[in-house]
């Protein structure tokens, strides 16, 4: 029998910039967090460890997520007036500067970010940075564009595109709210393959792509996104439109069952023919109360080189 050795760069990226967020404790399928003053309880099942802070430390929670049977459905419980919105900010990497965005609560659980991405906007932002050259990126399933300001912080021309009008909506406004508005981006409420079809027709390209999709989705008209079914077509159509000298690719998956392997694979074929390093892993938050890391997503990259 022939053994074939495979090696692969597998790692565990953590978002350690973060001042106004923190993962407080997590436990018996919870998590607590701040998110800039205030304090949330969301499901996560994945906490399948007990506490450590004390009962009312939990219990000095202004909100807590009660869910349903329904994929990502619920309410929230508020313990607290808390307001509609409310404003937090990121460092940009290597610089005094920061990205201001507004957070809030939503039906879906989320509060406007996912905050370990930021390892993500760190990485991109300094590959854009190193660059020196124009730079074309192209964000898809960009959500309320906290990676499109940071690359555009960072010197690039951005192409923002979500299926939701009102999460591009809240994408621009926290553009103004971080005072980047005069800087180059193209917001657009879209289909993400049907985009992507349009530029390879049209013959436009980008220099880095950053994917990072819903488990299922449906575009502005309708359109079905199954990741599973979705994903490969979506990235061939990606291959098509990099430039000839491409920077990146991330594309990052939550809530599914799959590993970092496979995204990886589908990443690698993607990509074949260009030089560069390509790695794997999952992207985490680590908990203040005891250290612990809890997965949030699994994610590939590539960058050239």
């Amino acid at each position: 029998m022939d053994i074939c050795a495979i090696t692969m760069k597998m790692t565990i990226q953590n978002a350690y910039n973060w001042i106004d967020y923190e993962l407080l404790d997590t436990g018996n399928g919870l998590k607590l967090e701040r998110f800039g003053p205030y304090g949330f309880i969301r499901p996560e099942v994945q906490a399948m460890w007990s506490p450590t802070l004390s009962q009312s430390d939990w219990q000095r929670a202004d909100a807590v997520f009660q869910p349903t049977g329904e994929e990502s459905g619920g309410h929230w419980d508020f313990q607290k007036k808390v307001p509609v919105k409310w404003q937090m900010a990121y460092p940009l990497l290597g610089s005094e500067e920061e990205i201001r965005f507004w957070a809030q609560t939503t039906p879906g659980r989320h509060l406007g970010l996912f905050p370990e991405c930021a390892a993500h906007w760190d990485w991109a932002a300094e590959v854009i940075q190193n660059a020196g050259r124009p730079v074309k990126i192209l964000n898809l399933f960009g959500y309320t564009g906290l990676a499109t300001l940071s690359a555009a912080a960072a010197g690039a021309h951005v192409t923002h595109v979500d299926a939701s009008k009102k999460a591009v909506t809240w994408a621009r406004e926290n553009q103004i709210l971080s005072g980047l508005d005069e800087k180059p981006v193209r917001w657009l409420v879209e289909d993400a393959l049907k985009f992507v079809l349009r530029e390879g027709r049209r013959g436009n390209t980008y220099d880095g792509i950053l994917i990072d999709p819903p488990k299922f989705g449906r575009g502005p008209k309708g359109e079905v996104w199954e990741v599973y079914k979705s994903l490969p077509a979506l990235m061939a159509a990606c291959r098509k439109i990099l430039s000839q000298q491409p920077l990146f690719f991330v594309v990052t998956v939550y809530a599914v069952k799959a590993s970092a392997l496979h995204i990886y694979q589908v990443l690698d074929e993607t990509l074949q023919g260009f030089e560069g390093s390509l790695d794997c892993g999952e992207l985490v938050t680590v908990e203040k109360s005891a250290g612990r890391l809890l997965s949030q997503a699994v994610y590939a990259r590539w960058q050239a080189g």
